[in-house]
């Protein structure tokens, strides 16, 4: 009999089949993945930490930035996603995604840092002329040369085409004039691959190098990931060479537009680190305070917040992780994309929650570390897409109706 459905509903069995194995992912470390984390927690817990713990209230210095990407480098944390003859460590997006978690269990501003910085470098690979190449490919992926990406604007939010930025030529150069917000990296970056608009509906993207072309930046204040620089840049007047430019003219937003899946994904990376890293903690806490006589993890309501807080971790590794399979394997993931980091980013901010109700009155005080893995957590849900936009993409996904015009 099954035969004979199958036989008579080819179209549907290729179909099922199809959609089967796209979700048939063994996320499984191999040995490799296994021995290349183990060395890399290894490192972070000894040689990293004791670097970025002064900076959990403040922006690392351009210096201390250096120093960690450099430090990152030959573990493929800050140039894993290029290939080997580019210099890279040619990772594999999933590889790339657990060590980048392993990473933000610990210091998801360390974190921050290089997923932008490496961002830049894979801008520069893809779209820049051998020269450009040549000149700061080797530099971004040793860490000696941090770069950063500038898209968003004062006032433009998630409308991208609405930016005021402009590139005019002039003669063999152009001329940039704009104001730039929300650039993470931004404070300590060597260079930085700005967008602007190179005719009414024409987007492009160029390099701009502080020493040489000359950048404004300060840093902004906020919630939580005050360790990873995130600044406002003005650009006034910048003039660079016709062979920054990256890609072809006009070609900038949609480039921008390709690297937003991949800026998904790693956004939710941060989000497991932090999601564990609160998770760990409360149970760690919950098994040593003791109340009516006994540990509070042997309450029920408390262990029913453990239990919840572990699914929510589980089920957002689920995504991402599948998320990332399908970008390391070529297919289409815009979807998946979104549905990662809207639900892992909302989890992770619930997990972080639950654990400063486990914590009680300790988890509000700033002598604790939980209450920073709450701000921490807040952060994420904002950039690369909001939980709302993600939302928009899904529908649009599912339906095919664009709720965006």
């Amino acid at each position: 009999m099954a035969a004979a459905f199958w036989g008579s509903n080819t179209k549907r069995a290729r179909c099922i089949r199809r959609r089967s194995r796209e979700f048939d992912v063994d996320f499984d470390p191999t040995q490799e993945q296994c021995a290349a984390l183990d060395g890399w927690a290894r490192f972070v817990d000894r040689d990293l930490v004791p670097v970025v713990q002064p900076f959990n209230d403040q922006a690392f210095t351009p210096e201390v930035a250096h120093r960690l990407m450099a430090m990152m480098s030959p573990y493929g944390v800050g140039c894993g996603w290029l290939p080997e003859d580019s210099g890279g460590a040619g990772l594999d997006f999933l590889t790339s995604g657990l060590l980048f978690e392993a990473l933000a269990l610990r210091s998801p501003d360390a974190a921050g840092l290089a997923w932008v910085a490496e961002g830049a470098a894979l801008k520069v690979y893809a779209n820049g002329s051998d020269e450009i190449k040549r000149r700061y490919l080797p530099g971004m992926l040793l860490g000696k040369v941090i770069g950063c990406s500038a898209i968003s604007e004062p006032g433009m939010g998630s409308s991208v085409r609405e930016m005021r930025t402009r590139a005019v030529r002039d003669g063999k150069n152009f001329r940039i004039t704009g104001e730039k917000t929300w650039c993470s990296n931004a404070t300590v970056a060597d260079v930085m691959i700005v967008m602007a608009k190179t005719d009414e509906k024409e987007f492009s993207m160029f390099l701009i190098d502080r020493r040489e072309h000359g950048f404004e930046s300060r840093e902004i204040n906020k919630l939580g990931l005050n360790g990873w620089p995130l600044g406002q840049v003005l650009l006034d007047d910048v003039v660079v060479p016709e062979e920054n430019l990256l890609g072809k003219l006009g070609s900038g937003m949609r480039e921008t537009m390709k690297g937003f899946n991949r800026s998904r994904c790693f956004v939710s990376t941060l989000a497991l680190g932090i999601a564990r890293a609160a998770l760990d903690e409360a149970i760690q806490y919950a098994q040593q305070r003791s109340q009516f006589g006994k540990p509070i993890a042997g309450h029920q309501l408390v262990q029913a917040m453990l239990a919840q807080m572990a699914t929510d971790l589980a089920a957002s590794q689920l995504l991402v992780y599948r998320a990332l399979a399908m970008m390391a394997q070529g297919k289409p993931c815009e979807l998946e994309a979104s549905i990662a980091k809207s639900f892992a980013t909302e989890a992770a901010q619930r997990v972080a929650s639950t654990a400063i109700q486990v914590f009680g009155a300790a988890g509000i005080t700033k002598d604790l570390s939980i209450e920073r893995h709450f701000r921490n957590a807040r952060m994420l849900t904002i950039p690369d897409g909001t939980t709302q936009i993600n939302q928009l993409i899904i529908g649009r996904k599912l339906t095919g109706i664009d709720a965006f015009s």
